[in-house]
């Protein structure tokens, strides 16, 4: 009997899939690679990929870093590419390939959900710090400020009088950040009061990102225009500013120099494969999302090569533009650079803020370092919250002719989760929801997706829809790496993840046992939804267990979007006698009755 007209012919409600017509499709190819550029290219380039890289060997650390960009990152990059492009469908309609995998849409959506709030309000720093950028002097260079302590000293004089003095001393750019900024509490267990100029700097932010997507991908593939390629303008004028200071090329080699017996540390790979994870955002949705609105011959290869690249590009170079101004601060405080050398919103807010108020003009590097940092973050923020909405949209159709009231109450809603961080204690639950939330989250998402592609839908399979899709079939090392190298590499990450987790601090001040509870449940809200979803369809099935899996496990509508392109994809697969639903889990036999 010969394989039916159409790719699935359901008989039950719950199976019938209604496309979005008006889903919408980037106007150019340039708009998709910028975003993409914009997505991969965030605040950690600049304040944890230098700071890594100079703890875990300097130009060592290039060694593990690239492989796992290579065997791990490139891989899954262009996978989720293909999947969006093939599909046109976002991170919960992806798993059609394997609809009992679909909890790992939603682990994904609550994923995003959590790095939308807390990256808003660190998005919203460098806009608070902007204003205080046009006075006279920038308040972060002296201690005559109500908010200074007698422990304060100007980081110029910090090594003469750490000579001299046993106290703990504290610099002005420290106390301007962590007493004027945050108004920092003693603990998380201490929220305080709302921090208002905070909360006005977060508003602003929700404003300009609900501007930016009102009109979804229209509006941002011409936003990104300007977000995706002017930081690098930014970066450029701060790496030659950089370099012609004294000292600068002090701290540069002190980022490079490689410390080759590091490589033989478990903990440096896995830093290594933790920074690729959060530098190119596999796992996270938004590549299957951006994919999803391609053009459905669009040559994925070349992209999800590029995009890898100029992310590794930007994380060195950035290194160079951090490193050479530590350097110079060093000469000039006597510091060594290893002492102040540190990560996170310590870099970005305290150091190199207390290493631009020695230059001449601060006010003018300021300026361009802040509004850098705003503009690495928020395209970032862009795709995962577009990313949400198109889950959303994809799941609940009547939505679907509300897209901009869906966007308006969507940034309403986690604006007002997000403030919670705007309290004296919010930066102790920033860096809680930062440190527990995603990491582990991610990896787990990754290691469903390519058993899902390579051992349930078959990876046979999914080379036949590549090449339909691009009119070439990928290489071998495309089949090897999704169907072994990079399983077990991601196993070895997720092992190593935990094993080398360490427990949580803030500006050395330690989190109480409710505190790392409530980080690691942060963790198992998400991921506990791939589980709960297969034992909710065992339960709601009325077929055997052994029945429903089998159904579940072949793919539902997994054909393209556009139906004159569906028509050819479904004669093509008759042309090659390939059955209806294909599952190497049931041999490749098998049509849909």
């Amino acid at each position: 009997m010969p394989p039916k007209e159409e790719p699935a012919s359901p008989t039950r409600k719950e199976k019938r899939i209604v496309r979005d017509e008006n889903r919408g499709q980037w106007s150019s190819k340039t708009e998709f690679l910028l975003t993409c550029i914009g997505y991969a290219i965030g605040i950690g380039n600049v304040w944890r990929f230098p700071y890594l890289c100079y703890r875990s060997g300097g130009g060592a650390f290039l060694v593990p870093y690239l492989l796992m960009v290579i065997l791990i990152g490139i891989p899954l990059f262009y996978m989720e590419v293909l999947i969006g492009q093939f599909s046109s469908t976002g991170c919960t309609g992806m798993f059609r390939l394997a609809p009992l995998l679909k909890g790992t849409g939603i682990a994904q959506v609550i994923v995003n959900m959590y790095c939308v709030c807390y990256y808003s309000v660190i998005i919203s720093f460098p806009v608070r710090m902007l204003s205080y950028c046009f006075s006279a002097t920038v308040p972060w260079v002296d201690c005559n400020h109500s908010w200074n302590t007698e422990a304060c000293v100007q980081v110029e004089h910090l090594a003469n009088v750490v000579n001299a003095s046993s106290e703990k001393l504290s610099t002005s750019a420290d106390e301007f950040f962590h007493r004027e900024i945050l108004r920092l509490s003693d603990s998380i267990n201490h929220l305080g009061s709302m921090v208002w100029e905070q909360l006005a700097s977060l508003l602003i932010t929700w404003i300009i990102i609900y501007l930016c997507l009102f009109g979804g991908i229209k509006s941002m593939g011409k936003v990104v225009y300007f977000t995706a390629p002017f930081p690098y303008v930014l970066l450029f004028v701060l790496f030659i500013r950089g370099i012609t200071l004294p000292g600068a090329w002090g701290g540069i080699k002190f980022f490079i120099y490689p410390e080759w017996d590091r490589l033989l540390d478990l903990k440096v790979w896995a830093d290594a494969a933790i920074q690729m994870f959060f530098g190119l955002g596999p796992g996270w949705g938004g590549i299957v999302n951006m994919a999803s609105f391609n053009a459905f011959r669009n040559n994925a290869k070349f992209d999800s090569i590029f995009c890898p690249a100029i992310n590794v590009f930007t994380s060195i170079f950035a290194g160079f533009v951090v490193f050479s101004v530590l350097g110079h601060l060093s000469e000039r405080s006597g510091i060594p650079v290893a002492t102040v050398a540190t990560s996170g919103p310590g870099l970005a807010f305290v150091t190199y803020p207390e290493a631009i108020a020695l230059l001449p003009v601060p006010q003018l590097w300021a300026i361009l370092f802040f509004f850098m940092l705003f503009l690495l973050g928020i395209d970032s923020v862009f795709v995962q919250l577009e990313a949400i909405n198109s889950s959303i949209l994809d799941e609940v159709h009547f939505l679907r002719n509300h897209k901009k009231k869906v966007t308006l109450i969507v940034c309403i809603v986690f604006f007002t989760i997000s403030s919670i961080m705007c309290t004296n204690g919010g930066m102790f639950v920033l860096q809680l929801f930062d440190w527990y939330s995603s990491a582990i989250a991610v990896i787990v998402i990754c290691m469903v997706e390519i058993i899902m592609v390579s051992y349930i839908y078959g990876i046979k399979n999914f080379l036949f829809d590549v090449e339909f899709m691009i009119g070439k079939r990928p290489s071998w090392f495309w089949r090897i790496s999704w169907q072994f190298l990079t399983p077990i590499i991601l196993v070895f990450i997720l092992i190593t993840s935990v094993f080398f987790i360490r427990r949580i601090t803030y500006n050395n001040i330690g989190y109480p046992d409710w505190a790392i509870s409530i980080g690691w449940a942060s963790c198992v809200s998400s991921v506990m939804w791939i589980p709960l979803y297969i034992i909710y369809i065992m339960i709601r099935k009325r077929d055997t267990m052994c029945d429903s899996l089998k159904k579940r496990l072949k793919p539902l509508d997994w054909t393209p979007a556009d139906p004159e392109i569906q028509a050819e994809y479904n004669a093509y697969r008759r042309q090659r006698q390939m059955p209806e639903f294909m599952s190497e889990t049931s041999g490749g036999e098998e049509t849909t009755k």
